[in-house]
């Protein structure tokens, strides 16, 4: 008899909270149970850290259940407070509705949204549309400011101040889940415990307005052993887009997660059956690389595919055994002529990505962090000119392992 999907999702770690755990557990025995997870466009690629919630509809769409992605064209316009200390910039209509697009494709690689086995739905169909007085009164009746007031959400936001703007995030989110409740026959919202005050509203709603029962599951957030978001580098977000974060670097992230992250990054951003993941997690010293290896080649593959994955993996270890130029190696092509009077090697690190700031980078190469063509650099004056290149190549290393090759144009 094939394991329960809340069960096996239990098992890898995803689940942090149920609002009714043995009513979902049942519900997903007995039915396709349709579900929404939302994702607000406010950026025009899913991260490293959005995964978690990919993984989640791919267990689910396997078990035979219907995920709805829903893209927030008409949240995003609002912004999320939760799990936020500052308000969220605003974006422009059109940027909001260009990045739910990238966003749909993207999760169209992942999962089957063909309007049957899983749908993409846009909440600004409903919110963008929307009548305020009517809205007030049919909606906003079924909520009491009080409890809002004592929502996880909002706390971290009371002493900076909370715009009334925000304050409406969470009446929106419950409304979406009505509406896609009474479109879809959506019965479960899903999404990282930071939406867990958000869900419960949601599900309220539904009982409320509309005497039917609904449910909410959250899952934990991508974040280390000492608890730290993951999926951010010194450069930024680790991205699914190729042109944002190319594989090699998005292999590299993974397999320099510390020992103690391996077991957790293999339960929850891999597809290995249980048994091999005690066995990589169990293993020790050195040999631990080995499970690293394993994690950064299949959470690769399932981003970017097995070829991309198979480069990035023949990449690292030519440059980790020879520390030689690789045609794998993440490579930016420049114009020969910028070279000639040369570059600043702080503006060069910048501007490849390999430092936020020249400040960054200057404190990089103070402290020992930058070679080229295999070099140490210790002076932060230094420039980048063409003699420097061989064969018309660069190979700028940062750190231990992270490498990054120019090639003139």
């Amino acid at each position: 008899m094939s394991k329960n999907i809340y069960d096996i999702l239990l098992e890898r770690g995803f689940i942090e909270q149920a609002t009714h755990e043995n009513e979902i557990r049942e519900l997903l025995e007995k039915e396709s149970v349709k579900f929404y997870i939302g994702f607000d466009p406010t950026a025009d690629s899913l991260h490293v850290g959005h995964f978690i919630q990919v993984m989640v509809m791919m267990h689910m769409q396997k078990a035979g259940h219907k995920p709805i992605a829903l893209f927030g064209g008409g949240t995003a316009m609002v912004g999320d407070p939760s799990g936020k200390t500052d308000m969220r910039k605003m974006l422009s209509m059109e940027d909001i509705d260009n990045n739910a697009e990238l966003m749909k494709k993207q999760l169209s690689k992942y999962l089957c949204l063909d309007g049957e086995k899983g749908y993409a739905a846009n909440n600004a169909d409903w919110l963008r549309s929307l009548n305020y007085v009517e809205f007030l009164r049919n909606v906003g009746r079924h909520f009491s400011v009080n409890r809002m007031l004592t929502a996880e959400c909002f706390k971290s936001r009371m002493e900076k101040g909370l715009s009334f703007l925000e304050f409406n995030y969470m009446i929106m989110q419950a409304y979406d889940f009505l509406e896609l409740n009474r479109r879809y026959d959506c019965k479960m919202q899903l999404g990282g415990n930071d939406q867990w005050s958000n869900i419960i509203a949601g599900v309220e709603l539904i009982r409320r307005s509309d005497s039917k029962s609904a449910y909410g599951l959250t899952f934990k957030l991508l974040t280390t052993s000492e608890g730290k978001k993951m999926g951010k580098t010194e450069a930024g977000a680790v991205w699914i887009d190729k042109d944002k974060t190319s594989p090699y670097d998005l292999y590299q992230y993974l397999r320099n997660v510390n020992d103690s992250d391996v077991r957790n990054c293999l339960c929850l951003l891999t597809f290995l059956p249980m048994d091999e993941i005690d066995h990589l997690s169990n293993l020790e010293g050195s040999e631990i690389n080995k499970a690293k290896d394993i994690l950064a080649f299949e959470f690769t593959k399932i981003v970017h595919g097995e070829e991309e994955a198979t480069k990035a993996q023949e990449a690292a270890r030519a440059l980790f055994s020879a520390g030689n130029k690789s045609d794998n190696m993440p490579t930016t092509k420049m114009d020969k002529d910028r070279f000639v009077d040369g570059i600043g090697l702080l503006a060069l690190l910048t501007e490849l990505g390999l430092t936020a700031s020249n400040g960054e980078a200057r404190r990089l190469i103070k402290q020992g962090g930058v070679s080229l063509q295999d070099k140490k650099v210790t002076d932060p004056q230094t420039t980048v000119t063409v003699d420097m290149f061989e064969d018309n190549a660069l190979v700028i290393k940062k750190g231990k392992k992270t490498y990054h090759q120019v090639v003139l144009d």
